[in-house]
């Protein structure tokens, strides 16, 4: 009897563990938050970067920060669970870096894209799959580029989006997408009922996530207001993607495939 209590001890005490594991994956592990511009620089990067050193210290993991396209080298990305791009425009890693990057992804790394991340690299056939889509222009002809929108929850039970009503409202810059990988699985949309100047139609994607080329990527389209940083439900949203992110396969130095 007490032999299986034993062993009922120890399944418990592997469940919990893996629980654990599950629930908060970046405990102790590193993230690289990256902000190059080369094109429009928002001014709500600094809030972002603040929001995830907050993140950091409340869940226990280390953000490093960097405008530094040099660190984008295998050795150095080897280190971190999750490189986020926070606002990112442009063309903003050369060749070579380009190739690290996919050996890191390929190597079971993570990827978080905020907002801008989109309009970034349109060069680069790897990264625009991996994106998801590219900027394809915003509202802002005739109205407010920054308006408010109706979202809805299309996937409830990711860690980006449980913890999310089922629809609701808030004000950002809602991005149209073109190149749009239908790979992807989407999270959340808004309607363009709801806003002036959507040109996507019915199914406007705003947040989704797949696996890619061995890794994870996961993006989300707010992240140009300030108050992104500060608000309940989008950082809600935006630590279940870095949490969704970052429950890959430990990263190796080198490519697997």
């Amino acid at each position: 009897m007490k032999k299986v209590c034993f062993a009922l001890m120890l399944v418990a005490g592997v469940v919990f563990n893996m629980t654990a594991q599950v629930a908060n994956p970046l405990k102790g592990k590193k993230i690289l938050v990256f902000s190059k511009t080369a094109g429009f620089r928002h001014s709500s990067i600094p809030y972002g970067i603040t929001a995830m050193f907050e993140l950091g210290k409340k869940y226990g993991f280390s953000v490093d920060t960097t405008q530094n396209a040099s660190l984008f080298n295998e050795d150095n990305l080897k280190q971190y669970k999750v490189v986020v791009f926070n606002n990112t425009t442009g063309d903003v890693l050369d060749a070579q870096q380009q190739t690290a990057f996919e050996h890191y992804i390929q190597a079971g790394g993570g990827f978080v894209g905020i907002h801008a991340a989109s309009d970034t690299e349109y060069d680069w056939a790897w990264y625009g799959k991996m994106m998801g889509g590219y900027f394809d222009g915003h509202p802002g002809k005739h109205v407010s580029n920054v308006q408010m929108g109706k979202f809805t929850v299309t996937d409830a039970k990711h860690p980006a989006t449980e913890k999310l009503p089922a629809s609701f409202e808030r004000k950002d810059e809602f991005y149209n997408f073109k190149q749009f990988n239908k790979d992807v699985k989407v999270l959340i949309t808004v309607d363009e009922k709801s806003y002036q100047e959507g040109t996507m139609g019915d199914f406007h994607p705003m947040a989704w996530y797949h696996l890619y080329d061995g890794g994870r990527a996961f993006y989300t389209n707010w992240g140009h207001t300030h108050e992104t940083f500060s608000d309940e439900i989008p950082m809600n949203h935006i630590w279940g993607g870095l949490l969704w992110a970052g429950s890959g396969k430990p990263v190796k130095a080198k490519k697997t495939k």
